[in-house]
């Protein structure tokens, strides 16, 4: 593991709503974000605070999570309470894409990429906790995340991978190979083989991360994967996590009546295609809490939360 490096905000951008859960970039260097009132916004000029822009591009009626951008301008939105719909960005117009998987409503859809192919694989959560009480499936890890896939012209997606601890980011290889799939309550992420040889299969790509990995941004076929770390290891619940299901899920029914007050410490992992850690920048002592993405925007750091009200601008950190 690298040597941490210290992530320091250079601002912070109100939103003029809370819960910028995700942040993308586009090819302009606009940055995309849903909130928690269902509306998308687009925030430009973000590199020089008196140029900054907020304006609203389209409302889902739910409650947005991860975003990805389509080759046509178009977005795909993992929406908490509506599943997975499409944006278009031009008129605004909403259009559900899947909202159910063999009959069971989808709920706590979280991120979504598209396919050389016009699928789109993207991640479900959890089955027994919405995006309410999610702090309920991070301490019982009831394993009933998914990875699903949904075909071109198809209204009912496949399940690819069960069993995922708060399964969440998601991101492509650089040659379409393979899928990395964030497991939140794991600390680890998990690779999916699309092709070759072990198509079908999965298995750890990193492990033992030093802090619960969230949303997964690449911005160019050549960068690394950056990591949001939604906040740091816990000890307390290491040892949970060891005990019986009846007494994680007491804890649980407890954890989701308690205001959650998330630790002050977050940061941002690159991943190379290997798995392994190239950088590990830090975010301590902030009240900016709880980084739940990270995408580079004019030569910047964007990172988003679903618990503030804004998103924070970094500047980027050197290569080493």
């Amino acid at each position: 593991m690298q040597t941490p490096t210290p992530l320091v905000p250079l601002r912070y951008v109100d939103v003029g709503a809370r819960g910028p859960e995700d942040v993308v970039a586009d090819a302009e260097g606009r940055v995309l974000t849903g909130v928690e009132d269902g509306r998308i916004l687009r925030l430009d000029g973000l590199a020089e605070a008196a140029t900054t822009r907020v304006r609203t591009v389209t409302e889902t009626g739910g409650r947005p999570l991860g975003l990805e951008l389509l080759p046509d301008g178009a977005l795909l939105v993992c929406d908490a309470e509506r599943g997975l719909l499409r944006a278009d960005l031009a008129d605004g117009t909403v259009r559900v894409l899947a909202d159910s998987v063999a009959g069971e409503p989808l709920r706590f859809c979280s991120n979504a990429v598209a396919l050389p192919d016009g699928s789109v694989c993207f991640t479900v959560s959890s089955r027994r906790y919405p995006l309410r009480h999610w702090i309920g499936e991070v301490v019982e890890r009831t394993g009933t995340g998914r990875l699903l896939r949904l075909e071109p012209g198809s209204d009912r997606p496949e399940v690819l991978l069960d069993s995922l601890q708060f399964a969440n980011g998601l991101v492509a290889s650089r040659d379409g190979s393979f899928l990395v799939v964030a497991e939140t309550s794991a600390c680890r992420l998990t690779r999916y083989w699309l092709t070759g040889p072990r198509a079908g299969r999965h298995e750890p790509f990193a492990e033992d991360l030093p802090g619960m990995p969230d949303n997964i941004w690449r911005g160019g076929p050549d960068g690394p994967f950056l990591v949001a770390l939604a906040g740091p290891r816990v000890p307390a619940l290491n040892l949970l996590h060891r005990a019986p299901r009846a007494v994680r899920r007491a804890a649980a029914r407890a954890a989701v009546r308690v205001p959650v007050r998330p630790p002050a410490a977050g940061g941002v992992l690159a991943v190379g295609e290997d798995g392994d850690v190239v950088h590990h920048f830090t975010h301590h002592r902030s009240g900016f809490r709880m980084i739940t993405s990270v995408c580079e925007a004019g030569g910047r750091l964007i990172l988003g939360s679903v618990r503030e009200r804004g998103v924070a601008v970094c500047e980027a950190p050197a290569p080493r």
